[in-house]
């Protein structure tokens, strides 16, 4: 019997110096997990910390190490060294247990149409500054970051799923462009499973976490309007100010909240300007409070 037919499970997660959080991911997908258990790779890209030592210290877990500090690069040599499919892509700071891969497989399977998955999200609060709280309450209620994959650091494909995403270039937003790389038939965000995404605690790790998306989505759309020059407008996550009255319309408390996000979104693209006109996008702005 081959592995496809067998269904074996493979996770690849990229990982540069995330020896302080990789643990507590990896505990959670090995916990309840049946025998054999999903075939687990972490890349360790770049890393000068104990993050291939943590990793490697759980078993079930195989590590390689590259001297490259790149994502994407960890992704396609992950993607050597996985065994099977449905292939799960998963960040190392953010948490899945086992029972969330098995719906996210479940998923896949029941469905040959769908090609991409990707768990609910619970943005945990506590310990952030308020803004921060304002912030997500919005950003979580919009229609894009509801429906879309992006925002969740998992994703799970199948093997055409696989080959969709494989054809991306190297992209910032690579969890964005692997998002609209499926129509709205062929991705699927399955609340049965749930992943943990921790937010940054401070105004200023909000910022530079949010002047990275705005690097990387104009990246993206860059990128949309080169492969399709006459294709008119590209599939985007962009909030526009319809979106956000259309919140108010629902809900009128959430002013203050909307007024937080105003400006942050305003700073984030003020901060994004000099790396757009540079074209600048490999320097990643890492938020640090949510590691910590």
């Amino acid at each position: 019997m081959s592995v496809h037919t067998a269904r074996v499970t493979s996770i690849v997660i990229p990982a540069h110096n995330e020896g302080r959080v990789i643990g507590r991911l990896l505990d959670a997908l090995l916990a309840d997990s049946p025998s054999p258990g999903p075939d687990i790779v972490v890349v360790c890209n770049g890393c000068t910390d104990d993050t291939a030592r943590v990793a490697g210290a759980r078993d079930g877990v195989r590590v390689v190490e590259i001297p490259t500090p790149s994502k994407h690069t960890a992704l396609r040599v992950g993607d050597e060294h996985a065994r099977g499919f449905p292939r799960l892509y998963v960040d190392a700071d953010v948490v899945v247990g086992a029972a969330g891969v098995r719906a996210l497989a479940d998923a896949l399977a029941a469905d040959p149409g769908l090609l991409a998955a990707a768990p609910g999200r619970d943005i945990p609060p506590t310990g952030c500054a308020w803004p921060v709280r304002a912030y997500y309450r919005v950003w979580q209620r919009l229609p894009a970051v509801r429906e879309g994959l992006f925002g969740r650091g998992v994703i799970a494909v199948t093997e055409e799923g696989h080959k969709r995403i494989a054809a991306l270039p190297p992209l910032m937003a690579d969890d964005l462009a692997a998002s609209l790389a499926f129509g709205p038939g062929e991705r699927r965000v399955v609340e049965a499973a749930r992943v943990v995404v921790r937010p940054p605690r401070t105004w200023s790790d909000l910022i530079r976490r949010k002047v990275r998306a705005a690097t990387s989505s104009a990246e993206f759309e860059r990128f949309q309007a080169a492969r399709e020059p006459q294709a008119g407008a590209a599939p985007s996550a962009r909030t526009g100010a319809s979106d956000l009255r259309a919140l108010l319309r629902a809900d009128p408390e959430l002013l203050p909240a909307v007024v937080v996000f105003a400006v942050a979104a305003l700073a984030a693209r003020r901060g994004a300007r000099r790396a757009i006109r540079d074209q600048d996008f490999s320097t990643w702005l890492r938020d640090e409070s949510s590691r910590r």
